[in-house]
């Protein structure tokens, strides 16, 4: 199967993950609709839409850049449906548009778990209702969130429980979108890495260039992402799937590649349950 002239709906596509997953739609020829917030050069993040635009147009896709804060309900609904128009349909939702402020409830300001929310939980929410007229049309109709496996243990929010509870929120969308929209052949699932990947979040956020060095590529989760499109619908639907556990299962053995320096070990990320086993080893390469 081939995504060539499918309809994808990517929010925060301008950089990182969202654009690497449609970077690798646009290989394929197809058409990407950039929904993020970023038109004008930021100091401190690379890319607007409008680059990434001309990026996945000289990947061989064809793209449709939109100034689009999915907080705005209005907005999302007329940007869904300028893109279903644009391009005669809509076949994919990339809900990977996320704030995050790694703080305990003590220190988190009200405004910063609202902000949180508000993107995560319920931007992902109102994309996804905004999208089901259109997907529910499509022949092979898919609704992708970033969001962890819903692994509901103390360690994942005592630290920071505002942030867990905006992911797990956009997870808990997964969960009953899934069960919601199975009758109509709409897959809702949750893809979410193994590791740290190297984005402007890890590097201004969480641990600088070190722990840039310590992750993988996002080019990991856009194959893992490619590899869900790709699955008819019916087959796969409510799962919570991590990055290198189902790219193994559909045959990937070489996970170097992902790597941004072989030399270190990766970084774990957060939310990932501990019987999730990895299936090859996260420690530095051995040189040959």
């Amino acid at each position: 199967m081939s995504l060539n002239g499918k309809t994808l709906f990517i929010t925060g596509a301008s950089r990182g993950i969202g654009k690497a997953i449609a970077l690798r739609a646009a290989r394929d020829g197809a058409n990407v609709a950039i929904a993020a917030k970023t038109a004008e050069p930021h100091p401190k993040l690379e890319g607007t839409i409008f680059s990434a635009a001309e990026e996945i147009e000289a990947a061989g896709g064809k793209a449709l850049p939109l100034v689009l804060d999915v907080r705005d309900d209005e907005a999302v609904k007329a940007a869904i449906d300028k893109s279903a128009e644009h391009f005669g349909g809509l076949d994919i939702v990339v809900n990977n548009a996320s704030a995050i402020q790694l703080t305990p409830v003590s220190q988190t300001d009200m405004k910063r778990f609202d902000l949180m929310h508000q993107i995560n939980t319920r931007g992902t929410l109102a994309c996804s209702k905004h999208a089901i007229p259109h997907l529910v049309k499509s022949e092979n109709p898919h609704v992708l969130m970033l969001s962890p496996p819903l692994d509901m243990q103390e360690k994942w929010f005592a630290p920071f429980t505002p942030y867990s509870i905006a992911k797990y929120g956009m997870s808990l969308v997964v969960l009953g979108l899934a069960g919601e929209l199975r009758s109509k052949g709409v897959a809702v699932n949750a893809l979410w890495p193994r590791t740290t990947i190297a984005t402007a979040a890890i590097k201004n956020i969480i641990g600088g260039d070190k722990m840039m060095q310590q992750s993988r590529t996002p080019d990991i989760l856009a194959d893992a992402a490619y590899e869900i499109f790709t699955t008819p619908s019916k087959e796969l639907t409510g799962q919570f799937l991590i990055d290198d556990t189902f790219l193994a299962e559909r045959g990937v053995s070489d996970f170097d590649k992902y790597r941004v320096d072989p030399t270190v070990a990766l970084a774990p990320d957060f939310f990932v349950p501990d019987e999730s086993k990895a299936p090859v080893d996260l420690g530095p390469l051995t040189p040959a």
